[in-house]
């Protein structure tokens, strides 16, 4: 499938997830009773930090999937269009829904998706932790993800304005009338797949290095992370004259080295996470919380050797576990039809791969993770 015809699929998908909606997703084989589960949205901004065009403040469109009441009884269906058209597992939904009285305050995860992705990608997760009990918040990441209409170079190079989107989108969650109140403000996670694993390690104050990256990336064990993405590939080569001339970039740059530690987050799931080259021992070796890192054994896109495995060698107590077999780096995607599966390169997981098995295996793993923390405080 060529390459327009994905980003226009992932653009359609992801324009269908702006749908304000509850969720009602049931992993048969799990222990956990489970509740229903709503789905809000929210156009949060950044007022401290303008879009990549300089003309408004940094968007912030967040998806937020919670317990809801039992009352709720309207549905719609998000990815449920017509077989030969859609590429993704349908999923039933119904418009906004009380939270559920059932706890006076639940814990909160952050999410955050991979290069060119979106908040919808990681409903899988979203959901299966809502319906366990969790408030969870996923951002789009302005000029990186498929549900703008415009992606930019400034968003696809400048890796460490993500873990600011996660920081603010927190502040502005913590103040919102319906869910500000109802946050365990003692029990915030962060969780990410890919670009966005990285972007969930900053928050747990990970320093990144320009200068280690760009070192690595000049050296023989280069990885497929060194490259263009296919998501954009022009964006190195568009992100060299806006170095020069762009003045949202060059106050970007300036901060490149910062800390973004976020003292609230007190646990952090990472999903084959990318960038691991860019960081330093010293670097890592700064992150006090507890920190999970998952990845398949196929992973190609972000190398186990110069990501997960690095990062877990230098972060004191990290937990890392190898999924064994054909799982590659968009297994963590939404799961697909077979449609989807026939047409798009990302829902192709190797043969012996169950998609929605593993989702429901690393739910799981995440589940457990943050309930351990919450048990131990």
């Amino acid at each position: 499938m060529n390459r327009l015809r994905l980003l226009l699929v992932i653009v359609l998908a992801c324009h269908i997830s702006e749908a304000k909606a509850i969720a009602l997703w049931n992993y048969h084989s799990s222990s956990q009773t489970q509740a229903r589960v709503g789905m809000m949205t929210r156009s949060f901004t950044d007022e401290k930090r303008k879009n990549w065009q300089g003309t408004a403040p940094r968007p912030l469109k967040t998806a937020i999937w919670y317990p809801a009441a039992a009352t709720a009884i309207k549905e719609e269906t998000i990815f449920g269009g017509l077989p030969e058209k859609e590429v993704f597992a349908p999923i039933t939904v119904a418009p906004d829904a009380e939270i559920s009285r059932a706890s006076q305050k639940y814990p909160l995860i952050l999410l955050s998706h991979g290069t060119g992705g979106s908040a919808l990608m990681l409903m899988w997760l979203g959901y299966y932790l809502a319906s366990r009990g969790y408030i969870v918040a996923a951002v789009n990441h302005h000029g990186n993800t498929a549900a703008e209409r415009e992606r930019t170079a400034q968003d696809f190079m400048l890796y460490w304005e993500r873990a600011r989107d996660l920081t603010a989108v927190l502040d502005k969650l913590l103040a919102d009338p319906v869910f500000g109140a109802r946050i365990d403000r003692d029990r915030i996670g962060a969780a990410g797949f890919s670009l966005g694993g990285y972007t969930v390690i900053s928050m747990a104050g990970g320093v990144f290095s320009p200068q280690e990256f760009e070192a690595f990336c000049r050296s023989t064990r280069r990885d497929f992370t060194c490259e263009p993405q296919p998501e954009f590939p022009d964006a190195p080569a568009l992100f060299e004259k806006l170095k020069k001339s762009d003045p949202v970039v060059q106050e970007s740059l300036r901060h490149a080295a910062d800390s973004f530690l976020d003292k609230r987050i007190k646990r952090v799931f990472a999903i084959a996470p990318a960038l691991g080259s860019g960081f330093t021992k010293a670097g890592l070796s700064k992150i006090k919380i507890p920190v999970f890192i998952v990845i398949g054994q196929a992973d190609k896109v972000a190398p186990l050797a110069t990501n997960a495995q690095l990062y877990a060698s230098h972060i004191k107590g990290a937990r890392l576990t190898i999924l064994p077999g054909e799982i590659g780096h968009y297994t963590f995607l939404a799961e697909c039809n077979p449609h989807g599966k026939a047409v798009l390169d990302i829902c192709r997981d190797g043969a012996a791969i169950d998609r929605a098995k593993v989702h429901q295996q690393v739910a799981q793993l995440a589940f457990e993770f943050f309930e351990q923390g919450w048990a131990n405080k």
